[in-house]
């Protein structure tokens, strides 16, 4: 399989040996957010894997369903547009597949998340709040996991709490779910969601050691889409013999 990586970042290193590593082709079609798509590469693809920034992660999707190339995107911080997007793939019968986190075990932590909310929805004593820190060149703020853990909680718990970045310990009203933001030097990537009472406390953590995790899920992922039509996520991937 040949894929071509759009941003030659950190991510896109990693995606690369990933890719090398289980045998498949790799030729870059952009290296960075302003060095613009080459389209030979794209055209000569089976599949795209892009990892940039949320300012150009929008373009850089809709430019591979111009070429009606599968694309699977990492970048998050751009998920406010996600409804267009969808809807554009859709119309145009291209492929799309989006993670807030390719990381396998991450993934399994949002299930225990979504199931913990659930089961919390009958015991108001307990109240959730979620912790994450990552590396210095992380912009977005929260990260798209821990917005993907606060919507988890509020879809399955009767509460349909609302988040909020939260810099301080301020006390907040029962229906807000604070976000707490660090950036750290030498972080992969860390998030906690706790569940707390006036006796005992619950967390739900996951720790990323290394983007190996996140490069061999987003190789999976690509392997995955080819020859898809629509828009799917790591679900879709994982628990697709459980539907």
């Amino acid at each position: 399989m040949v894929i071509a990586l759009i941003g030659y970042g950190k991510m896109g290193k990693a995606v690369e040996k990933a890719a090398i590593e289980k045998g498949h082709e790799v030729v870059i079609a952009s290296s960075s957010r302003n060095d613009g798509i080459r389209t030979e590469p794209l055209s000569k693809s089976d599949v795209v894997i892009e990892f940039t920034r949320p300012d150009a992660a929008v373009q850089n999707l809709l430019n591979c369903l111009d070429h009606a190339v599968p694309v699977v995107c990492g970048t998050t911080g751009w998920y406010e547009s996600y409804d267009s997007v969808k809807t554009r793939f859709v119309e145009k019968k291209g492929a799309l597949f989006t993670a807030s986190n390719f990381s396998i075990g991450m993934n399994l932590v949002f299930e225990l998340n979504n199931m913990l909310s659930r089961w919390t929805s009958h015991m108001p004593e307990y109240h959730p709040s979620i912790l994450e820190t990552h590396h210095l060149q992380k912009l977005d703020k929260p990260s798209g996991t821990a917005i993907t853990l606060a919507n988890g909680i509020s879809h399955n718990h009767s509460k349909r709490f609302d988040w909020k970045l939260q810099d301080d310990k301020a006390i907040l009203p029962d229906n807000i779910l604070p976000i707490y933001s660090f950036r750290e030097e030498h972080v992969v990537g860390t998030h906690e969601v706790k569940w707390r009472s006036e006796i005992d406390e619950i967390t739900l953590r996951h720790e990323a050691f290394t983007r190996e995790g996140f490069a061999h899920g987003a190789i999976s992922a690509a392997e995955w889409l080819v020859d898809k039509i629509g828009v799917f996520g790591m679900r879709d991937m994982l628990f697709e013999k459980q539907k």
